[in-house]
Formats: C-alpha cells, sequence, structure tokens
C-alpha cells in the first residue's frame, strides 16, 4: 500500500483498471474472426438477408397466383372447345338421322329411272286419260289440257302461298329461339364470369389479410428481439458497473488499514503484522457473492421462461397459419365442386336445346313434300 494516501491509491487504481478494461477490448476486436474478415456490419447484412427473403417469397406468391389464374383460363378454353365439339357432333348425328328417315331414295323424283323393281311394277302405257303415268314422251296428254286447269293452277298457287308463309313464319321461329338461346347462354356466361371474379377477389383479399397478419407477428417479433436486446445489454453494463465497483471499493484492493492498525495511532500501519481481511470482511465477500449467483440464476430462469413464451406464441402463429390455409383450401374445394355442377348443368341444357331446335327446325322445313306434290301434279 502506499504511503501518499488514499485518493492517490484509488485514482492509481482505476486508471489502472481503465487501461485493463481497453486492452479487453481491443483484444476482443483483434481477436473476433468474424469482424476481422468481413469488415462490416453483421446485423445490417442480416436485415438485408432477412427483407431479401421476405421480397422472395412475396414474388414466389405472385407467381403462384398467376399461375393458377392461367391454369383456370386454359380450363375455361378446355371446357368451351368441348362444348363446340359436343354441339357440332349432334349437329351431324341430327342431319344424318333426318336423311335416314325423310330423305330415303325411294322418295327422289328420279328414282324411277333406276329402280330395280320397275319390271315388276310396270303396267300398261294407258288406262285413262286421267292417268298419271301419261307423260310428255307418251304424246297422250299434254300440258294445259286437263279439264280440271282452273282448279289445279288455283290450288297450286294456294298451295305455294301457304307453304312461302310456313316457311317464313317457321325461319321466324327458328330465329326467334335461336336469339334466345344465345341470350340465355350469354346470361349464363356473364353470372358465371361474376361468380369467379367474386371468388378472385375474396381470395385476393384473404392472401392480404394472411399477408398483414404476418407482417404484423414479425413487425411484433423484431421488436420484442430488439427490446430484450436491450434490456440485455443494460443488464450487462450494470452487472460490468457493478463488478467494477465492487473491485475497487472492496477490502482486496483498497486493503483495510484496520489489520495493520498501530498502537501509536490509526493514521500508523505495521506493515509487517499485516495478515489480510478479517472474517467479517470474508463472509460479506461470500455473501455478496452467493447473492451474485442467485441473481444468476433468477436471470437464467426468467430468460428460460422468456424462451418458452416465444417458441409457445411462435407454435400458436404456425398453427393459425396452418388452419387458415385449410380452411381456404376447403373453400376453394368447394367452390370449384359447384362450379363444375353449373356448367355440366348448363352444358346439358345447352345440348338438349340445340337438338330440340334442330330436330323442329328440320322437321318443318317441307322441300321433298313440295317436290314431291309438284311432280305428281305436273304429270
Amino acid at each position: 500500500m502506499s504511503r501518499l494516501g488514499p485518493e492517490r491509491d484509488l485514482q492509481e487504481a482505476a486508471a489502472v483498471e481503465r487501461r485493463r478494461q481497453q486492452e479487453r477490448q481491443r483484444q476482443s476486436r483483434i481477436f473476433n474472426a468474424r469482424l476481422r474478415t468481413i469488415g462490416v456490419d453483421k446485423d445490417a447484412l442480416d436485415t438485408q438477408v432477412k427483407e431479401r427473403k421476405i421480397q422472395e417469397a412475396a414474388e414466389r406468391a405472385r407467381n403462384e397466383e398467376f399461375a393458377n389464374e392461367m391454369k383456370q383460363n386454359d380450363k375455361i378454353m378446355c371446357m368451351l372447345e368441348e362444348r363446340q365439339k359436343n354441339d357440332i357432333r349432334n349437329i351431324n348425328k341430327a342431319i344424318n338421322e333426318f336423311q335416314k328417315n325423310f330423305q330415303k331414295p325411294e322418295t327422289r323424283r328420279e328414282f324411277d329411272l333406276s329402280d330395280p323393281q320397275a319390271l315388276k311394277k310396270d303396267r300398261p302405257a294407258r288406262l285413262s286419260d286421267d292417268d298419271p303415268r301419261c307423260t310428255i314422251s307418251g304424246l297422250q296428254k299434254f300440258m294445259g289440257e286437263d279439264l280440271n286447269y282452273d282448279q289445279r293452277i288455283k290450288f297450286q298457287k294456294e298451295q305455294l302461298r301457304e307453304w312461302s308463309l310456313q316457311q317464313q313464319k317457321d325461319l321466324k321461329n327458328a330465329l326467334a329461339d335461336q336469339k334466345f338461346a344465345d341470350d340465355l347462354h350469354d346470361k349464363y356466361r356473364i353470372e358465371l364470369d361474376q361468380k369467379t371474379m367474386e371468388l378472385q377477389q375474396k381470395e385476393e383479399e384473404n392472401k392480404r389479410a394472411v399477408c398483414a397478419a404476418t407482417k404484423d407477428f414479425n413487425r411484433a417479433q423484431a421488436a420484442e428481439v430488439a427490446e430484450r436486446k436491450k434490456l440485455e445489454k443494460h443488464q450487462k453494463m450494470k452487472d460490468d458497473m457493478d463488478e467494477i465497483s465492487g473491485l475497487l471499493q472492496g477490502d482486496l484492493l483498497s486493503e483495510n488499514p484496520e489489520q495493520a492498525v498501530s498502537s501509536f495511532g490509526r493514521h500508523r500501519v505495521i506493515t509487517d503484522r499485516w495478515k489480510g481481511m478479517n472474517q467479517d470482511q470474508l463472509m460479506a465477500i461470500r455473501y455478496s457473492q452467493k447473492e451474485q449467483v442467485l441473481e444468476k440464476m433468477r436471470l437464467n430462469e426468467e430468460e428460460r421462461r422468456r424462451d418458452a413464451e416465444w417458441d409457445r406464441q411462435r407454435l400458436q402463429a404456425a398453427r393459425a397459419q396452418l388452419i387458415l390455409e385449410r380452411h381456404l383450401e376447403r373453400q376453394n374445394r368447394e367452390y370449384r365442386r359447384a362450379l363444375d355442377n353449373v356448367n355440366a348443368e348448363l352444358s346439358r341444357e345447352q345440348k338438349s336445346k340445340n337438338i330440340y331446335l334442330k330436330e323442329e327446325e328440320f322437321s318443318n322445313f317441307p322441300t321433298d313434300q313440295y317436290y314431291a306434290q309438284f311432280n305428281t301434279t305436273s304429270r
């Protein structure tokens, strides 16, 4: 112990401790391999990496959304193409059925020229003046010399007029039915597009809500981590200051003069009789160490509890996210199932309507009847 006074000793001890602290800080900077090699702010780099991952996740989600929209459009296009193919197939089938039922070879005007049973069906050249087989080439009956010429011409004109009116009426009805079917089809398509747009809007709103919830949760996590680091740093600084103050003011460095008090006065010290600290001082140091150990154990327990609470909150957030995703998937599956049922029902109604219109149109068209009647009256 120096004899210049306790204040000078305290100043020297503080200077020595300050130089030791600076040396420890310098060694921590020099022997830190990461900071010496990188030479940059690692926290800033970690923040940039985290932001980059968030941007990549957002870009990936947007690409997946575009891919889902393309798949949905392709599905709708395939359904429309399949519907058109079915309509063409039904029209061709109706045409073949009509030709098979109403345009048989024996109903043609020139069938008698190639009839294999013509000789068996043949009769005498003339039975009477009104024989319908008396053609021009037979020179037995000429055009306009029959007795019912006026009535026949009048009947033919009336018949032509009725046929023309009937054709106009059928054409007008067919156009009206076609327009009604087209309007109904356009209406169903508009309703289907509206439902699709509503579903997409709901899906986008759900995605935005999920993103907002995730963003708020991440912001809360970041704030909690920053607050915890701040508290840890403050506690560490406080512990360091307490330790330095305890070392500077403790009996180890200050050397309590009570143990070397001279009989000539308390201001004098007998150096060869000083044996160190007394038992009370040692008990006080042990008690302080025990309190520090308990405080350290308490801090470790609080940190463990905070980590457990953090893990529990993270698991709850992940579970809520999973439940929301499953709910959205279930809603999408139900809507797609309902959309498929509506499209199938619309397709069946459209097919039935087209078949009915085609059959009605071909069944009411009197072309063959007109040619047969005209040929009969002409002969």
